[in-house]
């Protein structure tokens, strides 16, 4: 039998996973504070130094602040959608990630937001996709940048409608990063308009869907919306990744 190497773990590193494990099982609350740094140093058994290395790291990861001068130990903070936004917006633009694979992570998590929407919107955000409908109607008329921030206001009402903040921070990290990568050949379209005159024919679509409250049409309308949209950005030797997700594969995948 042959053992791994077992990588080095840096003293700082023992002392950021004991706080964060207090936090977790709720030994440490929000708004608690953590000892001192001198207390610290004593209840570790290690060096101030790397008390400091270790609070730099919480800090970093949202788990505590704390300010300069203040005599008092680091503040433990609640959980934040902050962090886990900042967290996933790193990972996803890491040039380890394809654009399928972020296209096809944008295919599920719409997908699936679009679905739980159209179960659990109220009366309320129903109306508030028809007012963010009808501006970017109304956008698409003006240029493109209108249009746009209508379209984000569409989404972002989406996403609220599920209830779930996970679903809220990923929809709203991918769809950016997606945007972001093929925003130059966005720009050079020879024919913006008919972009958008399709786009708002898609949106209606689910609209339509999310009104009668038929979430399995929705989700698939929403992920044949976005290969239709986005695929031809999409290395063809890729583009067979995201089929599993439409209703068939498509036949001679001339999406543009």
């Amino acid at each position: 039998m042959q053992f791994q190497p077992v990588a080095p773990v840096h003293a700082y590193q023992h002392v950021v996973d004991q706080v964060e494990q207090a936090v977790f099982t709720g030994r440490l609350k929000p708004g608690e504070r953590l000892p001192s740094e001198r207390e610290l140093m004593s209840q570790f058994g290690v060096s101030r130094s790397t008390v400091r290395e270790a609070l730099r790291v919480l800090q970093a990861g949202g788990m505590v602040r704390s300010r300069p001068g203040d005599p008092r130990g680091p503040e433990v903070l609640p959980a934040s959608p902050g962090v886990l936004h900042k967290s996933m917006h790193r990972l996803a633009r890491a040039d380890t990630l394809s654009l399928a694979e972020l296209l096809q992570f944008r295919m599920v998590v719409e997908g699936a937001a679009y679905e739980l929407a159209a179960n659990l919107r109220t009366s309320e955000q129903l109306a508030e996709l028809d007012a963010a409908m009808a501006a970017m109607r109304a956008g698409a008329e003006r240029g493109f940048a209108e249009y746009s921030r209508a379209d984000l206001e569409f989404h972002e009402i989406v996403a609220r409608a599920t209830r779930n903040t996970l679903l809220v921070v990923c929809g709203e990290v991918v769809r950016g990063v997606v945007l972001d990568l093929i925003e130059e050949t966005l720009s050079k379209a020879d024919d913006r308009s008919a972009l958008m005159a399709a786009w708002l024919e898609h949106h209606e679509q689910v609209l339509d869907a999310v009104r009668r409250q038929d979430g399995p049409l929705a989700a698939r309308l929403a992920r044949q919306a976005l290969y239709d949209s986005y695929a031809g950005h999409v290395a063809e030797a890729d583009r067979p990744m995201l089929w599993p997700l439409l209703d068939r594969a498509p036949e001679g995948d001339d999406s543009v």
